[in-house]
């Protein structure tokens, strides 16, 4: 009943298995893949004809994680699957980019890829086993697909590159580093690090793409081995005719329109030649013009590029927009930076939580929380258009994930600044890497928090011109023009030591060596140049947190005394936070964690917890309240719940014939232990404190 197709290699030490036949087979492309223990099944299917009036390819990429994948059943009322999670949507990004372009030009027939994990073992991540299936899947279905494209996870441990780390191994590595690319190129790279030099991260690409010919050559043989026919597919030819009828009417106006530097002037130029352009054709030809426009604008602006070095803003190919960067832009904040960089800008605003805080993360791995959020926002009118909002899109938890990769290894220890972490990123303006604003205002901002980065963190758009006759321009802080028309979308994040983050998109079948060490070397220097301009604002976190602020003190008590401080259904906490004002968290070890905004509320919850957890010494005076008053003396709550007896002898130096003569219920007193028996019963003496009051007075 079935044909099953079976691969096997063995890869970073591990067994990678390619089958297909078995499972999935109406789709056009399935493949089964098993790497260690970890299973994803990916499929790919394609509509067999164009939908009319799409001029642009229409490729879905959907990665899925089931839980029963880890054994787990969904949490939540329903207990299945919901909304993707933010891995699931990275991921599906991460399989997306460099699929897109390795499909035949001219090809728009709406295609979809699936890609559902089965089994997770703990150990290996799915996220490079689902690209590498997908591209299997897609070489085999027969779509023009020019594949395949092979993937690998790069670790750097102990100076060495590790060929797809396990989970283990990634807590000790200095660089987790995903590419994927072809025989010939790379195609795109996604990576956090620990300020590792240029170097050291084209060392890692370079041997990243050599270990993944081994997946290449796996997925190549399977194709030998069950490949479908290919489809008999024939990209349309360009009406030239027409393609010259456009240009004629277009190209002097489009020309005219890039020499505007002014992006919004621009932009209204580019639209104007255009429909002007539209409007001068006969019905039946404006559906095709679309492509034909986009085509002449991509010539404009890449040759002269090319020509003169000169860009559409008028900058040459290194050279950064002008930059400000301001602290403080939000009064009521904890932390606020406005930062501009020509046409783009960010107001990134820096909020200091608790531990009650923390982000719960329910991922397939297992549970896990996050002391720091980043979050994303490109309202419309940052691009001067009108349009919805609504749910977070792709685009924005992608942009989050890598803003905040430049900062995971540079925030400072849980134990050393124990505060929780939001940040908030308003894209107020956008005109090319606003990802890349967010991670400059997301550094001021930090500091201006009295966040303790190790070093300030700045970031930088790259992109690429590469002409048919191998000339190429690569430029530093890509305007969002020179993002659309040309071939790359390269982003470095890093500091002053090295890098961070280091993410590349393109649009071509691949880059060379030599391309991307010229644009480590041009990045490193812009990066440089915008680290000392962001310097003007602030260069290091201010000293402390600012005021309102939630202040977090430390205390560590016996595991024991957690108990009473909690109390019974967590009676005496409430009540100490109700009081004082204060945020209280305990860890299992005994931390005890107070956040208050002022400092008398601090004072307060902190002396309160002393009370409960430590022991009243004999011979020292404690300010206590008379809570009983009996014929033989008082008693005082001196010490938290704790209460002590001073006996009608003890409460005055001469005679007292009455207690209430002297005391009252409900009266502040002062009291000195003088005694603490086997039982735990406490004798208290006010005599003995006007004893030692005048003794000290005679001695000044």
């Amino acid at each position: 009943m079935f044909e099953v197709h079976r691969k096997e290699v063995m890869w970073g030490g591990r067994p990678l298995v390619l089958e297909t036949g078995k499972v999935a087979r109406q789709a056009d492309g399935a493949v089964m893949i098993t790497y260690g223990g970890t299973q994803v099944l990916c499929t790919a299917v394609a509509q067999k004809t164009r939908k009319p009036g799409l001029d642009f390819f229409t490729l879905t990429v959907n990665y899925q994680e089931k839980a029963f994948a880890a054994g787990k059943i969904p949490g939540g009322f329903f207990k299945r699957e919901g909304r993707p999670s933010e891995k699931e949507t990275l991921t599906s990004r991460l399989i997306d980019r460099p699929l897109r372009p390795s499909f035949v030009s001219g090809f728009k027939n709406e295609t979809q890829v699936i890609c559902t994990v089965l089994a997770h073992d703990m150990e290996n991540d799915p996220d490079v086993v689902a690209l590498v299936g997908a591209s299997a899947a897609l070489t085999i279905s027969g779509i023009p697909f020019l594949g395949p494209v092979g993937a690998a996870r790069v670790g750097f441990i102990d100076g060495e590159y590790v060929l797809n780390p396990v989970a283990a191994q990634l807590a000790d590595t200095k660089l987790d580093l995903v590419l994927a690319g072809t025989e010939a190129a790379v195609l795109m790279i996604e990576s956090e690090a620990h300020e590792l030099s240029e170097e050291e991260m084209l060392g890692a690409v370079m041997y990243g793409h050599r270990e993944m010919k081994t997946v290449l050559d796996a997925i190549i043989e399977l194709a030998e081995a069950c490949a479908k026919e290919p489809w008999d597919f024939t990209p349309e030819e360009t009406d030239k005719d027409l393609e010259a009828k456009v240009k004629a009417a277009a190209e002097s106006a489009l020309a005219d329109a890039y020499k505007e530097q002014v992006k919004q002037t621009r932009t209204d130029k580019v639209s104007a030649a255009k429909d002007a352009a539209i409007a001068s054709l006969e019905e039946e030809e404006r559906e095709d013009a679309g492509a034909i426009l986009k085509k002449i604008e991509k010539k404009i602006v890449r040759g002269n590029i090319i020509a003169t070095g000169s860009r559409i803003d008028g900058r040459d190919t290194k050279t950064v927009r002008p930059i400000i960067a301001e602290i403080g832009s939000l009064p009521r904040s904890h932390g606020s930076a406005l930062f501009t960089r020509g046409e783009t800008q960010a107001l990134v605003v820096a909020t200091l939580g608790t531990g009650q805080d923390e982000q719960i993360v329910d991922a397939l791995a297992g549970e896990y929380r996050e002391n720091f959020m980043l979050h994303y926002n490109f309202p419309p009118y940052s691009v001067g258009e009108v349009g919805r909002i609504g749910f977070t899109g792709r685009r924005e938890v992608w942009h989050v994930k890598l803003a905040g990769r430049a900062f995971h290894p540079l925030l400072p220890a849980i134990d050393k600044f124990p505060y929780t972490l939001r940040i908030v990123s308003e894209v107020t303006e956008s005109n090319g890497s606003s990802s890349m604003a967010t991670v400059c205002g997301t550094s001021l901002a930090l500091m201006d928090a009295g966040v303790p980065l190790d070093r300030p963190v700045a970031g930088i758009a790259m992109g690429l011109i590469l002409e048919e006759d191998g000339q190429f321009a690569v430029l530093s802080d890509i305007l969002g023009d020179e993002d659309h028309l040309g071939d790359m979308d390269f982003k470095v994040a890093g500091t002053d030591k090295g890098i961070t983050s280091l993410q590349m998109d393109i649009k071509i079948s691949g880059i060379t060596e030599e391309i991307m060490r010229i644009a480590l070397a041009q990045a490193t220097e812009g990066r440089l140049h915008i680290l000392k301009e962001m310097g003007k604002a602030i260069d290091s976190a201010r000293d402390g947190v600012r005021d309102g602020a939630p202040r977090i003190t430390q205390l560590q008590v016996h595991k024991d005394k957690i108990r009473d401080i909690i109390g019974t259904g967590g009676k005496v906490i409430r009540e100490i936070c109700e009081v004082t004002g204060a945020k209280i968290d305990i860890e299992d070890d005994g931390t005890v964690k107070v956040a208050a905004t002022t400092t008398e509320s601090a004072d307060a919850a902190i002396n309160w917890i002393k009370s409960i957890v430590d022991d009243p010494e004999v011979g020292v005076t404690y300010t206590g309240k008379v809570v009983k008053v009996v014929d033989f003396g008082a008693f005082v709550n001196f010490f938290g719940n704790r209460d002590g007896l001073v006996h009608i002898s003890e409460l005055a130096p001469q005679r007292v014939g009455k207690v209430t003569d002297v005391v009252n219920e409900g009266d502040e007193v002062r009291v000195k232990v003088l005694e603490i028996d086997g039982r735990g019963k406490v004798r208290l003496s006010m005599k003995a404190v006007l004893a030692d009051d005048e003794k000290a007075a005679a001695q000044e």
